[in-house]
């Protein structure tokens, strides 16, 4: 039975030991029955929490736009351990982590050119503080990015004229 749960919760996605854990005491399968199943799945791999995380980091990251800090806390939530986090977030790049923010302010700046610029630069940080990423790293991309923008269209002031 245990085994049955497993091969079908593995079979829709990946999963971690922590997640098929809860899901079998979900169940009242008997914890040294479920214990004994999830280390024989563990030793054959089909339960491995650093491919996930790995996985996990990479995805989320590509497809979500989340920094380090989000992502160590939804894999804390799915019970990875904090050393597998951790090696699984130091795979991420600095400067790929950069240019991902970048980006995400980029595209969320195309809604902004009526905001007054202070206006924009909070909802642009608030933005980047949501998805994990560092206040610093989050100033300096938001400054630069609306250094760029006002050259390129400036944005206009209370009265709708330009700003000198």
């Amino acid at each position: 039975m245990a085994r049955t749960i497993l091969l079908d919760k593995l079979t829709a996605q990946p999963r971690t030991r922590s997640e098929l854990a809860d899901m079998l005491a979900e169940r009242d399968i008997p914890d040294d029955v479920a214990s004994a199943v999830l280390d024989r799945f563990t030793e054959v791999g089909l339960i491995d929490d650093a491919a996930f995380a790995n996985a996990w980091v990479e995805s989320r990251h590509r497809g979500r736009g989340l920094g380090k800090r989000a992502l160590a806390q939804e894999l804390r939530r799915k019970g990875v351990d904090d050393e597998l986090a951790r090696d699984a977030l130091d795979e991420l790049d600095p400067d790929q982590e950069e240019a991902t923010a970048r980006a995400l302010v980029r595209r969320k700046m195309r809604s902004m050119r009526s905001l007054d610029r202070q206006v924009a630069m909070r909802r642009l940080l608030g933005m980047l503080a949501r998805k994990g990423y560092p206040g610093g790293l989050a100033m300096t991309i938001v400054k630069q990015e609306l250094a760029a923008s006002d050259e390129e269209l400036p944005l206009l002031n209370d009265s709708g004229l330009e700003a000198e």
